[in-house]
């Protein structure tokens, strides 16, 4: 058969490509972390009234939740690497507007724009499963996904150190820094993955679930200052409900919908997201209670004493460990599956907060829970994009881990807001500030325990896999696979090079009509590969290898078994099978 190249031969992927993905990961981190050592400190330094100055944290997190699933569907129609440079250069450019600015707007409008910056994470490991060999991908998922504990550990003790000893706007000029060293590391090391998702851009959907997504954000972050039960909070939560209730519906109706919600309704992919939710509140509650627990005074007779760098430097193996479980997940899961380390994960974090119950009398205690928590959530995160990659399609990875990334930010944005209000019901009122009592802290301990323990409950739910899956291919290509080797219908064949030998582990990938991924196996050692077909008629047969150009033909099935030859040193022909 001839072929035609779809594209130019790809860039061969460096072994420099996971850290500098990982270093974006990092660099987002970075941005979200940035405040924390100065929040209490932001209605001074911006003049303005607390209420006023919460809009500064709410409008990243806001603006994060709405880019993270609609660069990850930007990534897949038009390319991951430009949409990835895309979000890190928006974020260098809100991180200059904080810098120049102490107006309360102005400095809303840069920490917006910053917020754009969480379209990276999963543009990252879209990029990753489009280049990298399988043995290579669950670890270098795994730290992508941690990358966000990384980054945050990281940078509590850095960004304290700064403001306590230079201008605060300093460390808006550090992030911008990182974004652009970011930027530069991805143009020359990352090479663009050719994969794309057919079909166009679905601006009302976008547009639907952002408003969806705001109204309901919205009173989760603001609803302690609002009141609980006050109307607004109470409307937004309504309104919410039936703007994402519409947008489903047209979403199930769209030919090209920016999200595919039947395959998020499969239990693999609907667990996984219900349990991110729940590690996101875990991950953030450890965040919120130990920094405080270590620096009040030891005068109200729990407190610790310890001063903002001494906190974050005690906070900071919480990003640590999760940096290092990475390679550990990644033989876990090889052995046993993303799902059994998504539940070890879970129960090391639910060991971690019920043996912080009584771990909070002294400062080397706080790093023992760090260290137990970093253990578990690391394990966790790590678990989530491969068991998302897992169940859908390689078309859909940016958008489909853009919305998993989603729920982990909903679950942060839960845990802050329910904490919070935890804290502050509980709080001694000393000279006129509020001070967190202990019965607070273990409160919102339990509290995580509690999420910790749903989470394990969505996991369990999560479907048994028959054997130990491939790192490298999606349960949909095992699936093909599978049927290809049961029925005797489809596409089968060998796989060969210029000089007629055969090119084990290329990607040889079936699309159907309407532009989506139909199937996709990988050719064994001998080149031979084999495809089953889901139903008579027209497809694409597409293939690539490492050191040949991705090549693609027509191919139209009637109906019985066809050999058809895949010669990548060849230009192309229709084939009727």
């Amino acid at each position: 058969m001839r072929l035609t190249p779809t594209d130019q031969p790809a860039r061969t992927a460096s072994g420099a490509v996971v850290p500098v993905l990982a270093f974006a990961g990092i660099v987002v981190a970075v941005m979200q972390t940035l405040l924390v050592p100065v929040i209490k400190d932001l209605p001074q330094l911006l003049d303005t009234a607390p209420s006023n100055a919460t809009w500064v944290l709410t409008s990243t997190l806001l603006s994060g939740a709405v880019a993270t699933p609609i660069m990850g569907r930007l990534g897949d129609l038009y390319g991951k690497r430009r949409m990835l440079i895309a979000s890190l250069s928006v974020m260098v450019v809100g991180a200059l507007v904080s810098a120049l600015t102490s107006d309360l707007l102005l400095m809303i409008t840069g920490r917006t724009l910053q917020g754009f910056a969480m379209g990276a994470i999963p543009l990252g490991i879209g990029l990753m499963r489009d280049m990298l060999p399988r043995e290579k991908l669950g670890s270098a998922m795994a730290l992508m996904s941690s990358s966000i504990g990384v980054g945050g550990g990281l940078a509590l003790p850095l960004a304290a150190l700064i403001a306590q000893h230079a201008d605060w706007h300093a460390l808006f000029y550090g992030a911008a820094g990182l974004g652009a060293l970011s930027i530069v590391l991805t143009l020359l090391v990352v090479p663009e993955s050719t994969m794309r998702a057919e079909g166009t851009f679905d601006l009302l959907g976008a547009l639907g679930l952002s408003t969806g997504l705001v109204l309901f954000l919205l009173p989760i972050t603001k609803g302690s200052d609002w009141g609980w039960t006050s109307g607004t909070t109470l409307g937004l939560f309504a309104a919410s409900a039936v703007v994402l209730v519409l947008w489903g519906v047209y979403e199930l109706r769209a030919a090209a919908p920016l999200v595919d919600l039947r395959t998020t309704a499969r239990p693999a992919v609907l667990f996984t997201n219900l349990a991110s939710i729940m590690v996101g509140v875990s991950f953030y509650v450890v965040s919120l209670v130990l920094p405080q627990l270590l620096q009040l005074p030891k005068a109200t007779g729990y407190g610790l004493g310890q001063s903002m760098v001494v906190a974050g430097l005690l906070v900071a193996p919480l990003g640590l460990t999760m940096m290092f479980t990475a390679p550990v997940y990644a033989r876990l899961s090889a052995k046993y599956g993303p799902k059994f380390t998504l539940i070890l994960g879970m129960l090391i974090i639910a060991i971690g907060y019920g043996a912080g119950l009584g771990l909070m009398s002294a400062a080397w205690q706080s790093l023992v829970i760090a260290v137990v928590l970093g253990a578990g959530i690391g394990l966790a995160y790590s678990s989530l994009p491969a068991l998302i990659v897992g169940a859908v399609p390689a078309s859909e990875t940016g958008a489909a881990n853009g919305l998993n990334t989603l729920m982990r930010s909903i679950g942060t944005s839960v845990s802050s807001a329910v904490i919070g209000m935890v804290l502050a019901n509980t709080a001694n009122t000393v000279n006129g500030v509020e001070i967190p009592t202990m019965h607070g802290f273990r409160v919102s301990f339990l509290i995580a325990t509690g999420a910790v323990g749903v989470g394990l409950l969505m996991a369990l739910f999560l479907p048994k896999p028959d054997r130990a899956p491939r790192l490298n291919a999606s349960s949909e290509e095992d699936a093909n696979l599978e049927r290809a080797e049961a029925v005797l219908r489809g596409f089968r064949g060998r796989v060969l090079g210029a000089d007629g030998s055969p090119v084990a582990r290329a990607k040889v990938t079936l699309i159907d009509r309407r532009g989506r991924q139909a199937g996709a196996t990988l050719s064994e050692e001998d080149g031979s590969y084999a495809l089953a077909v889901p139903a008579e008629g027209a497809y694409v047969l597409a293939a690539k290898a490492s050191g040949h150009g991705p090549l693609a033909s027509s191919a139209t099935h009637a109906g019985d078994e066809s050999a058809v030859d895949v010669d990548l040193s060849l230009p192309g022909e229709t084939v009727t099978a």
